[in-house]
């Protein structure tokens, strides 16, 4: 299968779906299949954190309407997957979970259920479900992009086009006493995303990936690899030291215009909400190769636990239709999740401004592939992350970052 191509088939489709008209309310949730008992309770365990408070007051609204209990559990990070694959192989696992598709999904295809039967599955983007055998086995939550979160009072994302003109901006407000630009110590926000640029902007990624995952190249001597090596270089030494900034400061100190832009997605929007911003910001590339374009793809999808009862199997099919066919499912997706619909039927109609320039750079077809998608599993976590904190805590060469980047992905690929 090819799930390297899942990220931009339909993207153009999925812009075109916010603006469809709703589709008739489906009223309560029903069984998605004919015949047989629906449980009464279903477990759901998801690594988005961003939407676990919304997410628990969807699941309240369903177990109104159709006396379905649904407990909501909820982590991030590597602890989320080995917990998941922990629970699964003792049999414990939940009803629904969420994987990112590529890696994730291929490493629990054993334990996911067909949901090709849902009736939304036809109105799914062109792309966006993933697919193992031809069998549809998850359903993308929605369509996000990363990139360069900025402030358009201080920045003009036009001065800005290549390693060059990012390496001025930061000097320029380094010498102002202000941070052009910056990261946090969280394991993607740190490394995991950024290092997405110079797969992405490749001709052919997935057969660089192969090859790296084979041993048959390496990022050391790979031009567009020992180009992010200088970008990271050039952060390091311009800005502050990621390794002491968690996610929130990183969000608040943007949102206060101490630093005036941060490698992030759509997602953090909802992290300023706390604050009065008063200024307008948007979502541009990172210049990387002279890059002019969004990454953007599906990050993560719903799955069904195939190994739980028949009568758990359809239960959590009717509460994924719910969610995504009903007039108070749809609400909490659009609305209360913020999420960017990839169903037919859904629509948004206020878009904050990070996922309005997701939206507009789809529409353009101006998107890079999520390489992130094709990680081995845990790489970010466990193998990558000690690489770049020991680069934020000492004199580490350019050359010297990618022979340990090298170094880790052989070892998470051999295990």
């Amino acid at each position: 299968m090819k799930l390297g191509k899942l990220f931009i088939t339909g993207l153009v489709a999925a812009q075109l779906l916010v603006g469809c008209s709703a589709a008739s309310d489906t009223g309560n949730a029903t069984s998605e299949s004919s015949g047989g008992d629906v449980a009464k309770k279903i477990v759901v365990f998801q690594s988005k954190v961003e939407i676990i408070d919304q997410l628990e007051a969807a699941a309240k609204s369903y177990q109104d309407e159709t006396a379905v209990e649904v407990e909501v559990h909820g982590t991030s990070g590597d602890d989320y997957f080995q917990r998941l694959k922990s629970e699964l192989a003792n049999n414990q696992g939940p009803t629904i979970f969420s994987l990112s598709p590529g890696a994730e999904i291929t490493q629990l295809s054993n334990y996911l259920a067909d949901l090709s039967d849902l009736s939304f599955a036809g109105d799914i983007a062109d792309g966006m479900a993933t697919e193992v055998d031809g069998k549809i086995v998850g359903v993308p939550y929605t369509v996000e992009g990363f990139g360069i979160v900025y402030n358009k009072n201080l920045i003009d994302p036009s001065a800005i086009t290549d390693y060059d003109s990012f390496v001025k901006m930061l000097k320029d407000f380094k010498d102002s006493n202000l941070y052009g630009f910056g990261l946090s110590q969280e394991s993607y926000f740190l490394i995991g995303h950024i290092l997405n640029h110079p797969f992405a902007v490749m001709s052919d990624m997935e057969g660089y990936m192969e090859k790296l995952a084979k041993g048959e190249v390496k990022m050391a001597e790979t031009p567009e690899f020992q180009e992010f090596a200088k970008f990271y270089e050039a952060i390091r030494d311009n800005s502050y030291n990621p390794l002491e900034v968690n996610y929130d400061k990183e969000c608040g100190d943007f949102a206060t215009g101490k630093t005036a832009s941060i490698h992030q997605g759509n997602w953090s929007y909802s992290m300023f909400a706390d604050y009065d911003v008063d200024f307008e910001m948007g979502l541009m590339p990172f210049p990387i190769s002279g890059n002019d374009k969004l990454a953007v793809s599906v990050p993560t999808v719903w799955s069904i636990n195939n190994q739980v009862s028949e009568s758990e199997i359809k239960a959590g099919k009717d509460f994924l239709t719910w969610l995504y066919t009903s007039e108070t499912g749809k609400r909490y997706v659009t609305e209360e999740f913020g999420f960017i619909p990839v169903v037919k039927g859904m629509e948004s109609t206020s878009l904050d401004p990070l996922s309005a320039e997701v939206s507009r750079y789809a529409a353009e077809g101006k998107t890079l592939p999520w390489a992130t998608n094709l990680y081995p599993a845990g790489v970010v976590d466990v193998h990558l992350v000690p690489v770049a904190q020991k680069f934020f805590t000492t004199d580490m060469t350019a050359e010297a970052f990618l022979l340990e980047l090298d170094e880790a992905w052989a070892v998470a690929t051999a295990s």
